[in-house]
């Protein structure tokens, strides 16, 4: 896929579906969010440097273990993030 080509979050999370559903859900709930968290871990020391490459990589990572926990757990991202941020007036105050 080129820069070029848009991907939508359904698309993604299909893709992370496709290639690690069957690893992640073995792995479980539990397990995977402590990976996630890892990541989440990961862009936190990321956004406190000046490598803008690492920046973007670690960014991609929480999204792809993001996908992966919505998967295991059976959440459409899209219609999530459509349900609550798209629809109507959206969450009042903080997200």
């Amino acid at each position: 896929m080129s820069l070029e080509t848009s991907m939508s979050i359904a698309d993604f999370q299909e893709h992370i579906r496709k290639r690690y559903h069957k690893t992640d859900a073995a792995r479980g709930t539990p397990s995977t969010f402590l990976w996630f968290i890892e990541e989440v871990g990961e862009l936190a020391t990321a956004l406190h440097g000046n490598d803008s490459e690492n920046l973007a990589e670690e960014f991609a990572d929480v999204l792809a273990w993001l996908c992966t926990l919505a998967n295991i757990n059976n959440v459409d991202l899209t219609a999530a993030v459509h349900k609550k941020y798209l629809s109507g007036s959206g969450p009042a105050g903080h997200k």
